[in-house]
């Protein structure tokens, strides 16, 4: 366990907003994560994790617990299938990378998302057609005020685009040790047919892809399109893309032909945020040093010394613009503070 007092964020959040937490503590085991919950009151802690979905606006003035447990293990397997544990703290992407070096399926559509593996089941994390849904099998808690530890089924994780049980109604309530996941030995299916890996795979010659294709695929896709946080500030996507009703895509439509609609459910369309952004005019659009990325409008950066309320301010452009040309209102996708 590490303590600090009067401690910078600004290498722990993807946005390299630089606000400072009263205390600090950083917790490697679950025996030191439950020193830490009996000795203070829950409603007092702040939880880290990656870092990667967040916006700072201001100190944190009381404890920032950061979840740093590493660890994974091969639960069981199968001819087919292998079951894989991995603690709260471990990297997402390099996660991916350790599978596909097993030819273990599932996770390549998501390489390269930024954060850590205990904040992904938060927010359903997806990417190029998959969720992490499609391979979570549960996800093990520990309750921050009997300290008791709690397991919960995929369908338990209430999830839903961007969305899961412990964004809503177990927020602050629980806190995520690890996470277990069912992924593919052989016979994976190979998802190539959204967004651009199919014609990227072409590009790349590629006839036949493997899983590890894939990853490839959409790891150029990603570098080529959004910026590496370790060089330039960002959360990822910052907006949900929106859903909306079909006569409200009809009436859109017949002002903006080129609008592209993605059928999610009867009566309803999902509409890329960063096409709407880009239409609105803002992509590459900057105040001061916080801005639209040049290259995928969805993204807002910190070119170097902007502060959250910058970033945020400028959400809120964005967000006034585009409902006022398109009457959508977007949500944001990061969580702000």
């Amino acid at each position: 366990m590490k303590i600090s007092h009067n401690s910078s964020l600004k290498k722990y959040n993807t946005f390299g907003i630089d606000v400072k937490a009263k205390t600090f503590i950083s917790v490697e085991t679950v025996d030191d994560l439950k020193s830490v919950l009996q000795n203070t009151y829950a409603r007092d802690l702040f939880i880290l994790g990656g870092g990667s979905n967040m916006l700072l606006t201001r100190d944190i003035d009381s404890t920032v617990l950061h979840i740093n447990l590493k660890g994974r293990q091969v639960i069981s397997e199968t001819e087919n299938e292998v079951f894989i544990e991995i603690n709260a703290g471990e990297n997402w992407h390099e996660i991916v990378l350790w599978t596909l070096e097993n030819n273990w399926g599932g996770f390549e559509n998501l390489s390269l998302i930024p954060g850590n593996i205990g904040t992904a089941p938060i927010q359903n994390i997806g990417a190029y057609g998959t969720e992490i849904k499609d391979t979570l099998v549960s996800v093990k808690t520990i309750d921050v005020q009997t300290l008791q530890i709690k397991e919960f089924s995929n369908e338990a994780c209430n999830f839903a685009y961007r969305d899961s049980i412990f964004k809503n109604e177990l927020k602050g309530k629980h806190i995520i040790i690890s996470v277990t996941f069912k992924l593919t030995k052989n016979k994976h299916l190979v998802r190539t047919n959204y967004g651009t890996i199919a014609h990227e795979l072409k590009e790349m010659g590629i006839t036949e892809a493997s899983i590890k294709d894939v990853s490839n695929a959409v790891i150029k896709i990603r570098s080529e399109k959004l910026p590496n946080p370790e060089e330039l500030g960002n959360s990822g996507s910052f907006f949900k893309n929106p859903i909306i009703k079909s006569d409200h895509l009809i009436k859109l439509k017949d002002l903006y032909p080129n609008i592209p609609s993605y059928e999610v459910g009867e009566n309803e369309f999902k509409i890329p945020a960063g096409w709407l952004i880009e239409h609105a005019g803002l992509k590459g659009y900057r105040e001061g040093d916080a801005g639209v990325h040049q290259k995928q409008a969805l993204v807002l950066v910190n070119y170097g010394a902007a502060t959250g309320n910058e970033i945020l301010n400028l959400a809120k452009k964005v967000q006034q613009e585009v409902y006022e040309k398109y009457q959508i209102a977007l949500q944001p996708e990061v969580n702000i503070f």
